[in-house]
């Protein structure tokens, strides 16, 4: 083999050692989010408007699932949906820094010698298991692996490089602040991880192949590269969202320019060098590290400051929504962390649920006040309704396209009846609207007696969709509740039944006309059909709890 062909095959070598160790850091990440999901989604809700709270909340969320980057884009996406405010989110982001250096630590160990055997045993659980919980655990354990190899790989192939003039002249080059800065800031664009980035760094630096002083500056670039991501996610979102991914800009540069003054000026890459020995990547490792701690402490205190610099560059008042057509809680954004969109669709669906109760009561008013007003914002509403009902639906299709985990899959298959029935409950309340407008027009009116029964049915009515939403929204079985909700809806059905006799003797004897029988039986029918409807929702996540019976469950959903 001639020299430069052995070159070449340096070159593929460690181009497909750098191939591993991004697909090791992507598969460890997406492992770690999914293993994580349900302590995530307990961590981002117990997130207040506390900055120093928020701060800690990203350190822990990006410890967790090893990506500053979708960190900071989740937060993008959850400003843009209202869950988090501007100052809530750039305290996350900048804990997110701090969060992100895990990775660099763990790089800097030598345990590469291990890293197969991990591999072996990853592959197994991922390939091998049934359950999905188990997979994870295996592609975390995997990913880890695969990371470490190709970084060895990479290093490896790396060494013989180093001593080229061509590599000496670029390393030499990005020892230049500007030049260095430039070039991390490029790499960590393109590449779309910090962590990832900093590991390369740290690859180069255990194959002697670059010194810290040469690197310290590419090190300073990478934190801006790494809010190219969420500054992209952020077009088209609101200008809270936007000033939030401008904000995490602004975070960076201070810090870069804060570091980069310390770096000329004080003896900042000496200091790091005696305190980490000759391990160059662990000198990297701790470079990163004290860059997003320092910078963190310094500009924490600041962040209404940095607030007010967004507000600037990105002007005016945030736009008020007048279209009611629209999801508050889901973004695509959030569709990137599978456990945070699941939290976020169930809450959008309860949404749905206290419009569609909402719906219900306003036009139960209507027939029984003969108010025309609320028939139209009844119609309104259930506009929103089929809007919500389409859009949800669309993104469940999507969410189950994701990573799940068992329970989190169960939960969104049951979602679609859930999205059903309460679409259901809409069209029934717009039913009796078109009962309530027939009544008006006609000037009809119900007898005290029917008034009374209508007034029962419908107290035994909200009972069972106040406690059904409860029950939905507490994800938790309740045997008290359950057996408080099926008594009801028996109740409800055998009075349906009584209402309807009584009626049906009340009009043989002529003390009502057709009209107001008409009106009364569809409107008893309406009721009851909202009360098995609402039931179903109650039943959701527990359909072997109670033997379909009703005409909803036999809805398609799809």
């Amino acid at each position: 083999m001639t020299f430069d062909q052995q070159t070449m095959m340096q070159i593929i070598l460690a181009m497909g050692g750098l191939g591993l160790f991004l697909y090791g850091m992507k598969l460890l990440g997406d492992g770690l989010e999914l293993a994580a999901g349900s302590k995530l989604r307990v961590i981002l809700e117990k997130l207040t408007s506390n900055r120093f709270l928020g701060a800690l909340v990203g350190i822990v969320v990006t410890a967790i699932i090893q990506s500053s980057t979708a960190v900071s884009v989740m937060v993008v996406g959850f400003v843009n949906a209202n869950l988090m405010t501007l100052s809530q989110g750039i305290g996350v982001i900048m804990g997110a820094s701090i969060g992100t250096t895990v990775t660099s630590l763990i790089l800097s160990i030598n345990i590469a010698q291990y890293m197969p055997i991990l591999i072996f045993i990853g592959a197994f659980m991922v390939v091998l298991s049934k359950k999905n919980n188990t997979k994870y655990f295996g592609q975390i354990i995997a990913g880890f692996g695969i990371l470490f190899y190709g970084m060895t790989t990479m290093s490896d192939n790396l060494k013989p490089l180093a001593q080229s003039d061509f590599f000496q002249s670029i390393i030499v080059s990005v020892g230049n602040p500007a030049i260095g800065i430039i070039f991390g800031m490029i790499f960590a664009a393109v590449v779309q991880s910090s962590s990832a980035t900093v590991g390369v760094l740290q690859a180069l630096g255990a194959a002697g192949a670059l010194a810290l002083p040469n690197a310290v500056y590419m090190i300073y670039g990478i934190h801006i590269g790494a809010c190219v991501t969420s500054v992209i996610s952020s077009i088209g979102a609101s200008k809270a969202a936007r000033r939030t991914s401008v904000s995490y800009v602004i975070f960076s540069l201070f810090g870069v320019v804060m570091f980069t003054l310390i770096t000329l000026f004080t003896p900042f890459v000496s200091w790091v060098q005696s305190a980490a020995g000759e391990h160059v990547a662990l000198q990297i490792s701790l470079v990163h590290i004290i860059f997003s701690i320092v910078s963190t402490l310094v500009l924490l205190p600041c962040s209404d400051i940095i607030t007010k610099i967004a507000c600037i560059i990105i002007p005016g008042e945030e736009e008020t929504d007048k279209e009611a057509c629209r999801l508050k809680y889901v973004d695509e954004r959030i569709l990137k962390t599978p456990p945070i969109a699941v939290n976020q669709i169930t809450k959008e669906i309860e949404r749905m649920g206290n419009l569609s109760k909402r719906n219900f009561e306003l036009s139960m008013q209507s027939l029984l006040n003969k108010d025309e007003k609320l028939i139209e914002t009844v119609e309104e509403n259930e506009e929103v309704i089929d809007y919500l009902n389409q859009s949800i639906t669309t993104y469940l299709v999507k969410i189950n396209g994701l990573s799940l985990e068992d329970s989190d899959r169960v939960k969104i298959g049951s979602y679609y009846h859930v999205v059903s029935d309460m679409e259901r409950i809409g069209d029934h309340a717009e039913n009796i609207c078109e009962l309530a407008a027939m009544a008006i027009n006609k000037n009809e009116t119900f007898s005290p007696t029917a008034i009374k029964e209508i007034n029962d049915l419908k107290k035994l009515v909200d009972t069972v969709m106040d406690k059904s939403m409860e029950m939905f929204g507490s994800r938790q079985y309740n045997q008290k509740m359950v057996d408080l909700i099926s008594n009801t809806e028996q109740e409800i059905d055998d009075k349906t039944d009584l209402y309807k006799s009584n009626h049906i003797e009340r009009l043989s004897k002529g003390s009502c006309n057709a009209t107001v029988s008409t009106l009364f039986m569809e409107l008893l029918t309406n009721l009851e059909r909202i009360a098995d409807h609402s039931t179903n929702i109650a039943f959701s996540l527990y359909p072997n709890q109670r033997a379909p019976h009703n005409e909803s469950e036999a809805i398609n959903p799809y």
